[in-house]
């Protein structure tokens, strides 16, 4: 079978590798769209991020769906001719943090794409692909796979939601409009937020995120001081996403955060230095949020629903022959908000 094969830094090539095998409690997905992630665009630029590096030819993809063509003797929840989103995480099921309830934090994760551990656990930019029964999620008839792709970083903001509690009513700041801060705008909408302001350093997701619902935008970059009418009385926000993983977007969100309020870490990025002081002054909370658990089901229904629309961050579909220039072009922000790669 064909797959987008990293081999080194803006060394990418399709290339023909062997399905894996199946086992009893597996199930064999003909992957038929594949988002291109933030984290896959560091292997392909760079080889990999921080201490990760490619260390063999590596297959990249996580935001994956397809149609499941074999399954195990022991699986029953699907059959070949379904339909299915791929949850990437694969966790043990038996260290203490997935018998605690909190597999994400599984001592033994076994996540599609990620070259932290060695041998890398390929990704999922290939045309067959081996998961277990349960991450393998049915999407239902007249739901489009390429919607359905958007499960995993849906996912993702709809973990980083519950960190921070109810948003009924509350007044939300998302800073960084990427696909995961269109995302958790959207996920702010549908959790009943009164009002949510977005912020980037350029024009056109934020010209996205006002189509999505944003009351208020915010080009931090032309418009520095354009945030600073939140700051009255000790801040306006009561919840910020903070999508950028940038440490100066954390800093600036501490003033206009209102005290008690409460501060998620979606974004990564690297080590950052915050004024301490103004969290324990405003008794403001920072929450760090880390991939998902059962809000994959969640996010398959929310989008198969109609609850939440995410098609206006499809940017385009790309042949995986393309694959070169579908990472170049999901690199590109001024162009793109969402770029997949059809298999």
């Amino acid at each position: 079978m064909r797959a987008a094969i990293i081999h080194a830094a803006r060394d990418m090539r399709i290339g023909e590798v062997e399905p894996t095998e199946l086992g009893p409690n597996d199930v064999e997905v003909r992957i038929r769209h594949g988002g291109i992630c933030g984290s896959d665009l560091h292997y392909f630029q760079d080889g990999g991020f921080g201490t990760v590096r490619i260390r063999e030819p590596f297959i990249p993809g996580h935001e994956i769906a397809g149609e499941v063509t074999r399954t195990g003797d022991a699986v029953t929840t699907v059959r070949p001719g379904d339909r299915v989103a791929v949850d990437p995480s694969r966790p043990c099921g038996h260290c203490r943090f997935c018998l605690e309830g909190m597999p994400r934090h599984c001592l033994d994760m076994r996540f599609f794409g990620s070259a932290m551990r060695f041998p890398h656990v390929q990704g999922g930019f290939r045309e067959l692909l081996s998961c277990t029964e349960a991450q393998a999620v049915p999407v239902p008839d007249g739901v489009k796979l390429e919607h359905a792709v958007f499960a995993e970083p849906l996912s993702v903001c709809l973990h980083g939601a519950v960190q921070a509690g109810p948003l009924l009513g509350k007044r939300v700041l998302v800073t960084g409009t990427g696909p995961i801060g269109a995302l958790a705008l959207l996920v702010a909408r549908h959790a009943g937020a009164r009002t949510v302001v977005t912020t980037d350093l350029a024009d056109a997701p934020l010209q996205l995120a006002r189509k999505l619902g944003a009351d208020d935008t915010v080009n931090v970059r032309t418009d520095p001081g354009g945030l600073d009418r939140f700051a009255a009385d000790k801040g306006y926000f009561d919840v910020v996403f903070e999508a950028s993983g940038s440490g100066p977007a954390l800093v600036s969100a501490l003033p206009i955060t209102r005290p008690g309020g409460v501060i998620v870490q979606l974004g990564i990025g690297g080590d950052m230095t915050i004024p301490i002081n103004t969290i324990v002054a405003k008794e403001i909370q920072l929450r760090g949020t880390f991939r998902f658990d059962r809000e994959f089901a969640w996010a398959v229904d929310f989008i198969a629903s109609g609850a939440i629309d995410v098609a206006p961050l499809l940017t385009e579909i790309v042949p995986l022959d393309e694959a070169v220039r579908a990472f170049d072009l999901a690199a590109d922000r001024s162009r793109a908000m969402k770029v997949q790669l059809a298999l």
